[in-house]
């Protein structure tokens, strides 16, 4: 017996509760914690923009500020999916696979880690610092690459999300 949920807001609570395992669970409060800071920081830097260009005409400038917001849907939006997803299967009593909700938390805390490669791969060579210590060796190698690819760890996890979900409800 599944009580249903009242649209997006509700979602939450009720995948946290309907949830096969405790890594799911977690993943509930860890991915939409991350999902409402990092929706926020987008949010501040849209209004940063605006109040650094409110005296420009549009043109240009209207599609940047666009870019922004639709650049931090494509991040904050991945990291709910997971429990959107699994909040869906519990609601409407489809036959997923038996560990659909462990697998899905793993994916999207592998978006989160993806997020943050992209993150340390698009940084401005001027605020790098030198990699030490145990991690230096990764965080060369991704220094190495070019900003522009710090667009391919986030897309490919969330090809990699669609793709398995596709698999599992099948």
């Amino acid at each position: 017996m599944t009580e249903a949920y009242r649209g997006v807001i509700g979602a939450f609570p009720y995948a946290f509760r309907q949830g096969d395992s405790l890594f799911f669970r977690l993943y509930v409060i860890v991915g939409t914690l991350a999902a409402l800071f990092i929706g926020g920081l987008f949010t501040l830097a849209l209004v940063v923009w605006i109040g650094q260009t409110a005296s420009t005409p549009g043109g240009q400038l209207t599609l940047s500020r666009t870019f922004i917001a639709v650049v931090g849907l494509f991040t904050a939006g991945p990291l709910l999916a997971p429990t959107l997803l699994v909040a869906r299967k519990h609601r409407k009593g489809l036959s997923y696979h038996p560990r659909y909700d462990t697998i899905m938390a793993v994916l999207g805390y592998a978006f989160l880690v993806s997020l943050y490669l992209a993150a340390i791969i698009s940084m401005p060579e001027s605020f790098r610092p030198e990699p030490s210590g145990l991690t230096a060796p990764i965080v060369a190698v991704l220094y190495a690459i070019p900003q522009l690819g710090a667009i391919a760890p986030p897309a490919g996890l969330l090809g990699l999300m669609a793709a398995v979900h596709y698999v599992l409800s099948r």
